[in-house]
């Protein structure tokens, strides 16, 4: 076995094959399989153990910004979808319908919950009475169904998990800003859980959240220089406020509608994790949500029980000093398992056979970098710590080096053109007009992303389509 086995993993080439390597990635670290419905995935204890991780790191966020966890029913009535005509004409084509129980037709069709904004604004218009009711911020983890044409897994299914909060204020300025922040704190979650580099800001009207007033993104840049919108938030006014008849008693003794906010981050996030630090061993997943911090590999144990009883120490110390541990002691061969754990990208792999107990040190090399280096065993505990806090800067700092790199300022089509051939976002300026965004995504199926956060002396420049005078300085790019 020992002659093949490094390749019995063996995935897609990441730089002829990129679909076929993201596939292969998902479906041989096991992270997930494929439903028997059409378009679902079914989400492996690895795969969801990264969501676990993510959810803990997100909720403790969510909760220093003053946000409870509540939980709202899957099944909506269909009149409820109705009452915000733009939202319901937003999702009409990937609503799913129940219509009977068992061989009784229902008298009102039923959707299952591609968003929530609805039944939360019903039960909000039966809690909310007084201006001492608000603020009023809470967060649910739940499922939904969108049933979409072309799935893929992580990044488009017919249901997956996310987390959408819903929060409800006495002024619209209150709401946005609620938007804002949350941004802000999805950026954090990127940046220093998921080593990740975003750029985030305001969407275009035509990009923006059915329903809102205003939709702030995330957009993170993958390996093929396509963009995946890592998360959203969303400045909804009183829209849904006036179609559920929420209102407060404000302390002027007036009748007011609340203005509210929505936001949320989904599974869509182990994809950008994938995409963005995978290679072509397979996964590299950042310490902070890596279900396996460090792997420990006797080698030679079999065969000296000295070996076999100093790993299991090691183990047992990683544990105890909070280090997300695994023992690998399977009869399998060190390449085998080498492999294995490189694939499904363990950050640190920690190596101990008889030449290394009778010097005294272990052998331990980075998923990152895959350099290795020898450590001495009494520092093994401290040393894994400093090296899970390097590893997880140096993935920050190598996706934030790639995604500045691959931003190429534009002047016109020809030059947006090329730039997104290879692999690139543009950075362009734009006039505002949606036949400009339908040309360009005609031409190079590419949307605008986010908004610049420069957007000084704007009129001094051209659009990149029409060369009218620009309104935007705007990111285009392929996405997700």
């Amino acid at each position: 076995m020992a002659g093949s086995d490094r390749f019995v993993n063996q995935i897609a080439d990441i730089n002829t094959d990129y679909t076929k390597w993201y596939t292969d990635v998902c479906l041989k670290s096991e992270l997930c399989d494929y439903g028997p419905v059409k378009g679902t995935m079914v989400f492996r204890p690895y795969g969801y153990a990264i969501w676990e991780n993510i959810q803990a790191e997100a909720d403790k966020r969510f909760k220093a910004h003053g946000v409870v966890n509540a939980y709202f029913p899957m099944l909506i009535p269909m009149s409820f979808l109705t009452r915000e005509a733009e939202h319901v004409e937003g999702f009409a084509p990937e609503v799913a319908t129940v219509t009977h129980v068992g061989e009784t037709e229902l008298s009102e069709k039923l959707v299952l919950r591609p968003t929530s904004e609805t039944v939360i604004g019903n039960m909000y218009s039966k809690w909310i009475g007084s201006y001492r009711d608000l603020p009023l911020k809470l967060n649910q983890w739940a499922n939904v169904v969108r049933w979409e044409k072309t799935t893929r897994p992580f990044l488009r299914t017919s249901e997956f998990l996310w987390q959408e909060g819903h929060t409800a204020f006495a002024t619209g300025e209150e709401a946005n800003n609620d938007a804002l922040e949350m941004m802000e704190v999805y950026k954090d979650l990127a940046n220093n859980v998921l080593c990740l580099p975003v750029l985030t800001g305001k969407k275009s009207e035509k990009e923006k959240f059915a329903g809102a007033v205003a939709t702030y993104g995330m957009e993170a840049m993958m390996k093929d220089g396509k963009s995946l919108q890592a998360g959203t938030t969303h400045y909804l006014g009183d829209n849904f406020a006036k179609a559920f008849d929420i209102k407060f008693l404000d302390s002027d003794g007036t009748h007011k509608y609340v203005y509210q906010a929505s936001w949320g981050v989904s599974t869509r996030l182990i994809g950008a994790i994938i995409m963005a630090h995978g290679d072509e061993r397979g996964l590299c997943l950042p310490p902070a949500v890596a279900p396996i911090q460090a792997v420990v590999i006797p080698i030679g144990a079999a065969k000296n029980q000295a070996v076999a009883d100093k790993t299991k120490e090691i183990f047992k110390a990683l544990e105890k000093a909070g280090i997300r541990a695994h023992l690998d002691e399977r009869d399998l061969s060190p390449g085998f398992k080498f492999n294995h754990w490189e694939l499904r990208g363990v950050p640190v792999r920690i190596e101990l056979g008889g030449r290394d107990l009778e010097a005294g040190v272990v052998t331990v090399c980075r998923r990152d970098t895959g350099e290795k280096t020898a450590m001495p065993i009494a520092d093994v505990i401290k040393n894994t710590k400093k090296l899970l806090k390097d590893i997880a800067k140096n993935m920050l700092r190598k996706a934030d080096e790639f995604t500045k790199s691959h931003i190429v300022p534009v002047n016109d089509m020809a030059e947006m053109g090329s730039a997104l051939d290879g692999g690139n976002f543009c950075d362009a300026y734009w006039c505002g007009e949606e036949g400009c965004e339908d040309k360009i995504k005609q031409e190079f199926s590419a949307t605008t992303r986010v908004f610049h956060s420069d957007q000084k002396n704007v009129h001094s420049h051209t659009c990149v389509c029409c060369g009218k005078k620009a309104k935007h300085r705007i990111y285009f790019a392929r996405a997700y």
